[in-house]
């Protein structure tokens, strides 16, 4: 079982600036789809942002512009920078491995929070 492991989250002002990163261990991470997800209070789950294993991305449609997902596959690390921060990103973000050699393998990581104040 891989272990993702977030780290960046914290309290940011609104406008501001920040990047989350998640170390994976293992060494399937270089064949695997990575996604950020978030959750805030009360909402469901969504998808932010994902990478394929060799580095197309996709983004939710509202949050285009100002997210930014990247991989460093010699690092085992996935990266979400986060730009022009609003309030209405306060959420715990979850990273997500999705094993390309194993259908319906995948693995959480424990979430770290954000919180933007106004």
């Amino acid at each position: 079982q891989v272990q993702l492991v977030e780290s960046g989250g914290g309290l940011v002002q609104a406008g501001g600036s920040l990047r989350l990163s998640c170390a994976a261990s293992g060494s399937i991470f270089r064949i695997s789809v990575i996604g950020w997800y978030r959750q805030a209070p009360g909402k469901q789950r969504e998808l932010v942002a994902s990478i394929s294993s060799g580095g197309s991305t996709n983004y939710a449609d509202a949050l285009k512009g100002r997210f930014t997902i990247s991989r460093d596959n010699a690092k085992n690390t996935a990266y979400l920078q986060m730009n022009s921060r609003k309030p209405e990103d306060t959420a715990v973000y979850y990273c997500n491995l999705r094993d390309l050699l194993v259908l319906g393998r995948e693995s959480w990581g424990q979430g770290t929070k954000v919180t933007v104040s106004s």
